[in-house]
């Protein structure tokens, strides 16, 4: 039976484990650190620990759950690292370069239920959940990429955006992010963070009360029900109004900007119409929202969407500009490699099938 990875514990449950099992909270100190800051991949490797805790640790759980399956680099400097999990399955896991530092994408999910109609992840409906320490080590394989590399790089920033729906996986979400923050492990501030939803309002909600601290963006792709609908059948369950009173409730608890996502499909939500009626859906929310505007990455499946014009995407850009609305448009990496999430997946899967 496989064994559950260690990297899916907290600090604060690694110690109750531990004493649960007979050893004091300094153990769990020091095999936090040498997971870390250390970054070791085996037990064995942790010298300074006790003999008998460390056969405990390796006696129910592993380090090392993910395996390498495929890894495309990018002129650009992006990795996509395709990782296969210990029964099989496949998820990507994404090394982008940026100015502020270098910021990983994590997969939550295998597969996604969310349906979107232009999106790549959605291609295979989900198997299952991601567990927190899966989620964990996908940082952790990419952290020991650069180790290797020997320049001495770090990840700063973390965007939960892979494969999956990461508010349909909340608690092993939750747990990650404690992970990652820990000041004494990667010590990845929480503004640096951000997790994007489809729009589950009521884990919007529970989210907020957590008070995690991390950037929140919001796959909104339509400002109208009758055409979110058509692309994001989510809507049909969550429509839009029900969404704008959990994003306003977030607002209210953090005070802090939350980003719109908006995906620019040619000729279904991309013209001047659209962009104004989105500003009018935003109102006086304008201070605590930001609209990032990204170019669509074709997908052989969902032939029926194109990448907008150069044009059409300058123009719904000054749109929302000239109503005062805050507005970017998303930088691309990777366009020379399977761009769009969960297209590297999508066809190792029917590559093998």
């Amino acid at each position: 039976m496989n064994k559950p990875s260690i990297y899916g514990l907290t600090l604060a449950q690694l110690i109750v484990w531990l004493q649960e099992h007979g050893h004091k909270k300094s153990r769990a100190l020091q095999a936090w650190d040498w997971l870390y800051r250390k970054r070791v991949t085996s037990f064995e490797a942790m010298t300074d620990v006790n003999a008998e805790c460390l056969a405990l640790l390796a006696e129910h759980f592993a380090i090392e759950t993910l395996a390498e399956h495929t890894k495309q680099e990018s002129s650009d400097g992006t990795v996509k690292f395709l990782f296969r999990l210990q029964d099989g399955n496949l998820i990507e896991t994404v090394l982008m370069r940026h100015k502020f530092g270098l910021s990983v994408c994590v997969t939550t999910q295998v597969g996604c239920n969310i349906g979107c109609s232009f999106c790549a992840s959605g291609l295979l409906s989900k198997s299952r959940d991601l567990s927190a320490g899966e989620i964990s080590e996908q940082i952790m394989k990419v952290q020991l990429y650069l180790d290797a590399a020997g320049q001495g790089e770090h990840v700063s920033h973390v965007v939960v955006m892979g494969i999956g729906e990461p508010f349909d996986n909340f608690e092993n979400l939750v747990d990650f992010l404690d992970v990652i923050k820990d000041h004494k492990g990667l010590a990845i501030g929480a503004k640096h963070i951000t997790v994007s939803t489809s729009g589950l309002a009521d884990k919007i909600v529970a989210f907020t009360d957590r008070g995690l601290g991390v950037n929140l963006a919001i796959s909104l792709h339509a400002p109208n029900n009758e055409l979110r609908t058509r692309i994001m059948k989510i809507n049909r369950a969550i429509p839009i109004e029900k969404l704008m009173d959990a994003i306003d409730y977030y607002i209210s608890k953090n005070k802090r900007r939350i980003t719109l996502e908006y995906i620019l499909l040619r000729d279904v939500n991309d013209r001047e119409e659209h962009a104004i009626e989105l500003a009018e859906l935003i109102g006086d929310r304008r201070p605590n929202v930001n609209v990032n505007l990204i170019p669509y990455n074709p997908v052989d499946e969902h032939s029926q969407y194109q990448r907008s014009e150069q044009s059409a995407i300058r123009g719904f850009y000054d749109a929302l500009k000239k109503r005062n609305v805050s507005v970017s448009v998303r930088l691309e990496h990777g366009t020379d490699i399977d761009a769009a999430c969960g297209q590297l997946r999508s066809k190792q899967m029917k590559a093998s099938g």
